[in-house]
Parts: C-alpha cells; sequence; structure tokens
C-alpha cells in the first residue's frame, strides 16, 4: 500500500513539476537547491518554533504581533526543517499550525497583509532582498506541494495569501469555524500567487476564477464543501486532535485520516453561500477575458436601465415560507 501510495505521490510531484518548470529551472534538485544567505538568529527561530513527538513534527508560525506574515527568514527556517524531516526516516508525518489569534487589522491595504517587508523591501528599492524572498517562499511552497509525507495543516483562522500557500498544498487541511479563506491579491493590485494558480483552477466549476479575481472570503464549511478543506472540527476540539496525532506512529495517511475523522464535524452551508449560486458564477466567470466576465455581470449594466418595476420587487411582500419579522414593538419603543 505504501509503495502505491509513494508512486502516487510522485507522480503528484511530476505534475507540479510542469507548473513550476519555469521557477524551477534554476535548481537542479531538492538537497541542491539555493537557501537565503542568511544568519537566522534565536529570535528569529523563534518565528517558526517547532514541536517534536515521538513520529512527528509540528511547525509553529509564531509572528501574532504582525499576523504571522512570512518573511524571508522564516520560509528559510521552513525550507530547511521540511527538507530535513521529510529525509528522516524516524519521522512518519508533519503538522502546521500558527501561535495565537490572527485578525484583519490594518494592513488590508498594503502588501504587508501577504508579505510583511516585502513592500517595504520594494518601496527602498531594495529589489535583490525582494527576489529573495520571493525565491526562498516560493522554493518552500513547492516542497509542501510535493511532499513524500503526510503533512496536516491546522487552519484555524485566517488563512489568506501566502498563508493559504504554506497550508493548502498539503495532504490533509483541517477547517473550523474560525477559519477564514481567501485569495485578496487583486484587491492590493497584485495576483493571486504562493501556488494558487494551482489550488484554484482545481475547484469546482469557476469558483477558482470568482475568488481569484474577486478575493472573496470562504468560510470553513465552504472550504469543505469546494474541497479547500479535507476535514472540519469546531475549534473547541483542536487540542484533542493535537493529542491525537501526537499518539500516532505511522506514516500512513489512512490511519491520520481516520484519526481526523474522529473528531470531525457534519457542517451544512449557511443558505447566502456564493456554492448555493455555482450556476450563475460558472455562467458569468466561464469566459476567456475580464472584460467579458465583467459584461456578464453589471445586468442592467448601468443604473438608467434599472426600472421602477425592479426596484419594487425588492420590496414586495415575502412569500409564506418567509414569515415576516416580528418586531417587539409592544414590549419597547424603537430608539429615537
Amino acid at each position: 500500500m505504501m509503495q502505491r501510495l509513494k508512486a502516487t505521490l510522485l507522480q503528484r510531484r511530476n505534475n507540479l513539476h510542469v507548473h513550476s518548470l519555469r521557477f524551477l529551472n534554476q535548481f537542479h534538485t531538492r538537497n541542491l537547491c539555493s537557501l537565503p544567505d542568511t544568519n537566522i538568529t534565536d529570535e528569529l527561530d523563534n518565528q517558526v518554533l517547532v514541536e517534536g513527538k515521538a513520529w512527528s513534527r509540528t511547525a509553529i508560525l509564531n509572528r501574532p504581533s504582525v499576523l504571522n506574515c512570512l518573511s524571508t527568514a522564516m520560509g528559510a527556517r521552513l525550507q530547511k526543517l521540511y527538507t530535513s524531516w521529510e529525509n528522516n526516516p524516524d519521522i512518519g508525518f508533519v503538522a502546521m499550525k500558527w501561535q495565537g489569534i490572527l485578525c484583519w487589522r490594518r494592513y488590508c491595504d498594503t502588501l504587508s497583509i501577504k508579505y510583511g517587508g516585502a513592500s517595504r523591501m520594494f518601496c527602498d528599492g531594495k529589489m535583490e532582498d525582494c527576489k529573495e524572498f520571493f525565491r526562498t517562499l516560493y522554493t518552500y511552497i513547492y516542497i509542501l506541494g510535493t511532499y513524500l509525507k503526510p503533512h496536516v495543516a491546522l487552519l484555524n483562522g485566517i488563512t489568506m495569501g501566502g498563508g493559504a500557500g504554506v497550508s493548502i498544498p498539503g495532504m490533509f487541511r483541517v477547517a473550523t469555524d474560525k477559519t477564514v479563506f481567501a485569495t485578496p491579491e487583486t484587491l492590493i493590485g497584485f495576483h493571486p500567487d504562493a501556488g494558487a494558480s494551482f489550488f484554484l483552477s482545481h475547484l469546482p466549476g469557476h469558483l477558482g476564477e470568482y475568488l481569484g479575481l474577486t478575493g472573496q472570503k470562504l468560510n470553513g464549511a465552504e472550504m469543505i464543501s469546494c474541497g479547500l478543506a479535507t476535514h472540519y472540527a469546531h475549534s473547541s476540539k483542536l487540542a484533542l486532535i493535537e493529542e491525537q496525532l501526537g499518539k500516532l506512529d505511522t506514516d500512513d495517511p489512512s490511519v491520520i485520516e481516520t484519526s481526523l475523522e474522529k473528531y470531525s464535524d457534519l457542517v451544512y452551508l449557511d443558505n447566502i453561500s456564493v456554492l448555493h449560486r455555482i450556476e450563475i458564477l460558472d455562467k458569468c466567470f466561464s469566459h476567456d477575458t475580464v472584460e467579458e466576465i465583467i459584461d456578464a455581470l453589471w445586468n442592467p449594466p448601468s443604473l438608467e436601465q434599472v426600472s421602477k418595476d425592479m426596484v419594487e420587487h425588492y420590496f414586495s411582500p415575502l412569500s409564506k415560507s418567509e414569515p415576516d419579522l416580528e418586531l417587539p414593538t409592544d414590549l419597547r419603543e424603537a430608539f429615537t
């Protein structure tokens, strides 16, 4: 069974290699790939912590003060750790999580949301440092996407941009009630990268085009529904999941999957989920150009073509299956 699994994973690596050939032609083998010549101090080592178990290792992103934005040093450390773990016969599988609570604050309008200091390096004219940043992070993401050992990512929080790149390519992705996924690069004048062109293109219908062009968010239930996540569990169960994973003495993906399923929850899409409107998305986002997609979206195309009847329709009485909202006006009046 393990031989078949390894053969499958090797085929997966070859397929991803085709997509990454332009980037990877400068590297001869994984062991010879260039690592940044960076003096990683103890402080930088603490940005990626390591938790060791009997048969597994967990990488913990530990920059909560800056939303765990990735840096060149973090990418280099992850690259070094994952390569050594993959080559270590005493390690069966690898996991990733992050430290602290992620939030969507002032970084939403700058490249810092995704790359930390990369935007500052660009503004300061440090182009070589920028190139080193992308080279390091992209190489690590390629390693993760072609990893020969099972990988478990615990997506308990914001999973956007680079955060998606360092987690989605792995074998198992556990979403929770706190997970928020997006590829918001277009909102800051960039394009979805960090492996997004691969995993977005494998989503149902034209959902990938919709997410990539609009930067819209998905919750954990939507991630499991469209395949971005492999498992869903309430955040209160994460400690149990980690405890169970830590006890495993295996490199068999089926054993790991059984452990994850033990704590998985059944979840349903909200009525307002965009996945209920996948046929409309396919109709609008199936075109070859952005111009055609925009034309398929702005019906009516202008405000002048919005008729009075169309407006009245939105204020018409609800159906019997959608009763009017009952307000407690007899008990108290609204604020004045």
